[in-house]
Parts: C-alpha cells; structure tokens; sequence
C-alpha cells in the first residue's frame, strides 16, 4: 500500500515562506511556557492546568466585555450568542479540575513548596472577570499592587458599570422605572433589592410579553450556575489535595474557597424564583 502523500492532493507542504499553523497561534513561546520548578514529574500538570485556565478566562474576558457594550447599545440578540459562549467557557474550566483531581496529595507535596507565595488567588483575570459580573471587592486588588498597569486595568473597571449594571439599565428602561443610586454600587458586590426583584418578576410572570429581557434573565442565570459550579469544584478539588492547609498566598485555603461559594452575582434573578 502506497503511503499517503498530501501535496498529491494539493496540499501546502512547504511553509519557508508563509504562515504556517505553529506560526499563526505562536505556539513557541506557548508550548515553551512549562518551566519546571522542581523534578516532579507531576508539576508539569499543575503548569497546564493553570495556564490552560488562564487562556479560556482570556477568551472569556473578551466576551463578557463585547456583551456589555453591545447589551449597553440595546443590541440583545449578540449578547445572548456571546453569553451563551461565556457558560460553555465555565465548563469547559470547571471540566479542567477533573484533570487536576488525578494528582495526589503526596505528588503535590513533591513540588508545592516550589511554588513560593505564587496562588490562583491573585490571578487578574479572574479578579477581572468578578468585578465586571458584579462581584466587586476593592480590598482584593491589593495583590495586584505589585504591578501597576494589571492595578489601573482593575481600578479602571471599579469605575465602570458591571454587566448585570447594564442588564439592569435595559430593564429600567422597560419599564420606564428609576431604580435607587445606590443600587448601582460600583466597589462592592451588588446586594438585592426588592424594587428589582419585583421588576424581574413581571418579566418572568408573562416572558411572551418580555421575552428579550426574560431570555437575557436566563441567560445570567445560566452564567452563574456554571460559574458556581467551577467554584464548587475547586473547593473539591482542593480539599481532595491539600485538605485544611493554608493557600501558597497566604489565605486561608478552604475556609476562604468556601466562602466564596456564598457569593450571589444576581441575587434578584435567584430570589425571584420564589416569588412566582
């Protein structure tokens, strides 16, 4: 049987001159990344784990930011796309701990202490991806102290509405409604309001008549349930590995994991349910 041979078919096999694959995705300083800190065999896992995450929050980043300017323009058909994009992105992250979940606690003890003071904690993009979804925290930029353009990045986006301010903004102007200034709370976590759920709740009472905002609504919904699950799975995950220990920066590990695990990005779009 005669080997097959591509460039029979016409196919390019000689890229001296153009772009090729490992060129156009820059693979050599991607696939160059994986510095070893110690010998373990097993470190190498954890890098890809990581810097994997990293690469789906970037993309993730991208869309959440596009969503808000176009949910802002009132154009709500490329936002449900794109949101629907984001809670693919969250688990496809939350799948990524059942890779990690095959390390031991005796393999990751092999290199833990080659990680120095390093942690996903201080990790800007997903500090990023909190803030723009609502979940605001000045205090948690303090980490980022050390690097001034990550820290503007970061300050800039306290100063701006989150994605659920703006899906707030369409549902005001629904219903031709002011809600209370304090509402919008651009440096803490949004916190429920009642005149909002009531609002929600009319879209969820006829969503024929309010579909827009009724599918924007689960479309949130959805987000978050994904992004929950994620949490919930590191916490597992962690437990699974290093059990009480104190986190690499310094936080108190699972106690501090699990209490993120209370946070509500959309409290109103939860509480509502009980409410129908």
């Amino acid at each position: 049987m005669t080997a097959y041979d591509p460039s029979a078919e016409g196919a390019q096999m000689s890229f001296a001159k153009d772009m090729s694959y490992i060129d156009y995705l820059a693979l050599d300083p991607i696939l160059g990344a994986q510095n070893r800190q110690s010998d373990s065999h097993d470190e190498m896992l954890f890098i890809i784990q990581h810097q994997t995450s990293e690469l789906w929050m970037r993309l993730a980043l991208h869309e959440i930011t596009v969503a808000r300017d176009e949910l802002a323009r009132g154009n709500f058909s490329p936002v449900f796309k794109m949101l629907s994009r984001v809670a693919r992105i969250f688990e496809q992250l939350n799948n990524a701990w059942d890779v990690l979940r095959t390390m031991t606690p005796s393999e990751y003890t092999a290199f833990r202490d080659n990680l120095g003071k390093s942690s996903g904690f201080q990790s800007h993009q997903y500090r990023l991806i909190e803030f723009i979804l609502g979940n605001r925290n000045a205090a948690m930029m303090k980490v980022h102290a050390h690097r001034p353009a990550l820290h503007h990045m970061l300050e800039q986006e306290l100063g701006r509405k989150s994605l659920y301010h703006v899906a707030l903004d369409q549902l005001a102007a629904h219903f031709d409604v002011t809600f209370a200034p304090d509402v919008y709370r651009f440096n803490q976590p949004h916190m429920a309001d009642p005149v909002i759920m009531d609002a929600w709740a009319q879209v969820y009472a006829a969503p024929d008549q309010h579909w827009p905002l009724y599918e924007l609504a689960e479309k949130l919904v959805d987000i978050e349930d994904y992004f929950r699950r994620w949490r919930f799975n590191h916490v597992t995950t962690v437990e699974r590995i290093i059990g009480f220990k104190r986190g690499t920066g310094g936080t108190s590990g699972m106690k501090y994991l699990r209490k993120m695990l209370e946070v509500e990005l959309f409290p109103e779009l939860w509480n509502v349910r009980g409410q129908l």
